[in-house]
């Protein structure tokens, strides 16, 4: 029972080694509200996103690069999103989630620390 048990986890894990690499071939793009005044690249959802002008691209996406989270970090950054997209495009109902971290960001002003 043992052995039939290791047979399908090493067989489960053969799968997703191999559906990884297809899924990490498309780029997430981000486009944004505003255009970032220089380029800048900083980290979400597992990959680096650079961002020029009003793109920002993630070109060696992971699985949790096309998320709510990766975009709500990508707003936190850079400003608000009008588009996340990666094979489909991300929802009005989650961009406006996404947007809520660029929005609380720009309307409350940050005291400085000493």
């Amino acid at each position: 029972m043992k052995l039939l048990t290791l047979a399908a986890a090493c067989a489960a894990f053969a799968t997703l080694s191999v559906a990884a690499p297809a899924f990490a071939a498309e780029p997430v793009i981000a486009k944004l509200q505003q255009p970032v005044s220089q380029p800048v690249k900083f980290i979400a959802g597992g990959a680096i996103f650079k961002c020029e002008a009003d793109t920002c691209v993630a070109s060696a996406a992971t699985s949790e690069t096309f998320s709510t989270g990766a975009c709500k970090t990508v707003a936190a950054n850079v400003g608000a999103v009008t588009a996340f997209t990666s094979t489909k495009t991300m929802d009005d109902t989650r961009l406006g989630a996404c947007n809520s971290v660029a929005v609380a960001r720009t309307a409350s002003p940050q005291l400085a620390t000493k």
